[in-house]
Order: structure tokens, then sequence, then C-alpha cells
């Protein structure tokens, strides 16, 4: 069954279709199976050429279908051509499939708007990439998550449709951002639910292509939340991951020093279009805290937000398991009594009080035992903040999987 959903009245060709899935047990095929959450637009306009944008499947199916997001463009984004097709290394794939919308070949997603592409058959696997190419008409200034952390590609301005093409010769560009593709479901009758990491910069995978002196690792997909996705398909666990981190934001709606950039991409505005519009989500683990700290928010205000995140997630029956604020350098004494309260709100009985359905305590693998203020060094990316490879490795490998598996399936349906 094709399904195609817009946000803020995008139009294809002449017409609109929306239409709303079929038996629960349908909905139920469908996994948001990668994602990268927007968080601005990019720095310049594209005008009539071509992105391919490499997105890497926590798990595979036999089909997929693409959601294009213009949430931060500027203006209306056309999309003449759209395909899908594994990577086959660089910009190249190895073959590309044609993905429509609404049974049309093209789509006009309005600024502040999304579209999810038709299902189209395609076999995929788990921990493989995925290249998804469009060929935009026109000029438009895209939305964009800024961290990607691999290559994405362009080709020149003006040099028209090669969204096709399973050469890459024709995308001359690179750049770091991941731009309009923001989730890729697969249909898999054996996967059973969706665990979303929901968070900052830790979750979004700063200081993961660290590898140790001399070594990076852009593009080898090494935050632990790719990590975590290889332990649950060593396991056999029927569970796919989507990771919805924004660096640099805030559980809080506003702190005193917060940025004008992240303004808006707080934990409650972004729940809605980053968590609760994905598909099969079973398990949150939710990671908030230290930017509301950086950016001088207090305890009180710190927890307001994760009773009122904790309590909305709650009432879509998706459990919450919520990790205490891990260290960082330039916390002062007052951000250092915040930060213990709020980590003794979270291990409250295991269960945040009774707001949360369990703990993640991300701060007893990554805090030295001998400075618990600061990384353990052997994890440290180099700021104080972030882990390194080994220490992405190490929070994936804290993470239990039977917490995992037990948390029951919720049915989403496309919107």
């Amino acid at each position: 069954m094709r399904r195609f959903a817009v946000l803020a009245a995008v139009s294809v060709a002449a017409a609109v279709v929306v239409s709303a899935p079929g038996a629960a047990g349908a909905a139920r095929s469908w996994f948001t199976s990668w994602a990268q959450s927007q968080d601005g637009r990019a720095d310049t306009a594209v005008t009539t050429q071509s992105l391919r944008m490499i997105t890497h499947l926590s798990q595979g199916g036999d089909a997929v279908r693409v959601r294009f997001q213009n949430t931060f463009g500027t203006g209306p984004l056309t999309i003449g051509h759209a395909t899908a097709g594994p990577s086959a290394g660089g910009a190249a794939v190895a073959f590309a499939r044609d993905l429509t919308f609404g049974g049309q070949r093209g789509v006009t997603v309005p600024a502040g708007g999304e579209v999810w592409s038709d299902d189209v058959r395609l076999v995929t696997s788990p921990d493989s990439d995925l290249a998804v190419s469009m060929a935009i008409d026109g000029t438009a200034v895209p939305g964009r998550h800024g961290a990607a952390l691999r290559d994405n590609y362009l080709t020149p301005p003006g040099s028209g449709d090669h969204a096709g093409d399973a050469t890459g010769a024709a995308f001359t560009a690179t750049v770091g951002s991941t731009y309009v593709v923001s989730a890729v479901d697969v249909h898999n009758k054996a996967l059973t639910g969706v665990v979303v990491p929901f968070g900052s910069s830790v979750v979004d995978g700063i200081g993961s292509t660290n590898c140790g002196p001399g070594c990076t690792q852009p593009g080898a997909n090494r935050r632990w939340t790719d990590d975590l996705a290889r332990r649950l398909v060593a396991a056999s666990a029927p569970l796919a991951v989507a990771n919805a981190g924004v660096s640099g934001t805030t559980s809080a709606r506003s702190c005193p020093g917060m940025p004008p950039s992240v303004a808006g991409l707080d934990a409650s505005s972004r729940l809605d279009r980053d968590v609760l519009a994905l598909h099969g989500v079973t398990a949150v683990i939710y990671y908030y805290g230290t930017n509301d700290l950086a950016y001088g928010c207090d305890a009180t205000a710190i927890l307001d937000s994760y009773r009122a995140v904790f309590a909305r997630l709650r009432a879509a029956g998706i459990p919450v398991y919520v990790t205490p604020s891990t260290p960082r350098p330039g916390y002062d004494d007052q951000a250092n009594l915040a930060r213990h309260e709020i980590a003794l709100f979270v291990k409250r009985w295991n269960t945040c009080g009774g707001t949360c359905s369990g703990v993640v305590d991300f701060d007893a693998v990554l805090a030295d035992p001998l400075k618990p203020n600061s990384i353990l060094p052997a994890y440290d990316n180099g700021d104080g903040i972030h882990a390194n490879a080994a220490g992405q490795q190490a929070l994936a490998d804290f993470v239990s999987v039977p917490m995992l598996t037990r948390s029951g399936p919720v049915v989403h349906t496309m919107r």
C-alpha cells in the first residue's frame, strides 16, 4: 500500500493526495531505520542541480520510503526526480530506484513542510549505506542536519538531473551536512520496534570520528548509536535505531546563555517532528542537560522540562530511558551541584521518581573515578565533553539490550 504524507500543503502536480495507513498490522511492518534531525539550513542555495545524501541503515528490509524535509528552508523546494539505491562507495551507487510521491515523479515541499515518498521495493541490509538522490528544480536554500560526520555529494549548479546516475562522476562537490533527507523507513515484518536516542551533541555523535592520535574516521558510523544498532543486530534483537541528536541543543526551552542558533530546538519543540513522527518507535533514550547547565539553566528549569517531555512520551505509550548529565569542564560549583541534583532525580527509584521507565547511566561510564567531574582520559575526545570512538563503544556496550527489547511495540501512523 502506498502512502503519501505532507505537512504544510505540499503540491504534487495539480493535486495533493494524502492517505492514512491501512490495517494496524500493515503499519507495524514499517520502521524508521535511519534519521538525522534537521537543525537549520544550508549556507548557500542550490540551483538546478542534484544532491546525493548517504544514509546508514540500522536494519534492512524489502522496501524503503524516505522523508524529505524543508523545515528550515527559506522558500519552496521542488524535487523534480528522486532515487534511492545501495551506496557503492563515495558518490557511486550500485543501482538507483526511482522514488515517487503520490504516484508522481516530482514534488514541491513548501518552507516548513515535509513529504514522505511512496514505498519502493528495494532489498537492504542492516549496517549498510543507502544513497538518496534528488534533482532540485530552480533555486532553493535547503534545510539540513549540520553534523553528518561523513561526506555527502552535490553536482555543480545548473547541471540538472543526475539523480539516476550510478556513477558518482557528476557529483564533484562534497558537503559535511545532510540536506533535505531526514529519515528512511524500511519494510520488515520481523522487526518489532525502533529505539530513538534523543538529545544533544553526545547523541549526535561528536567525537566519534576520533579513533586515536593521527586517526580519523569520517563516515565510519562510529557513534554510540551506530554501535548500539550493531549490538542489537548481533543479538538478533528485532529493533532499529533512529538517531534524533542535534548538537548544541537543550532540554529546557530557554536558558540565559542560550545562543540564538539553537533557539526553538529544545526537546519539547523537537519532540513531535523528530521523535513522534518516526515510525514504530518503542523506546527513547533521553540524553539532555549538559548544554542547559552550560547555558545557565538551573536544576529546576531542567527538571521541569524533563517532566514535561516524559509526560508526553508516556501519553504516546513510549518508554523513556534517561541518562544523568555527564561531566563537562568549565562547570562552576553551582552547575556541578545542579548536575548532582539532576542525577539524584534520574536515579530515584531507577525511574526518575516514577516519571521515566528506567536509567541508562552514561555518567558512570564516562566519569573519571579520580576526578568525577571530568571524563575518563581514555574516553576523552580532547574537549572534555565528548567521547572518542572507544568511549562511544563503551556507551553502546553499557545499554541493556533486554531492557530495550522488553519495550512493547507502538503503532505510529503516517501524518
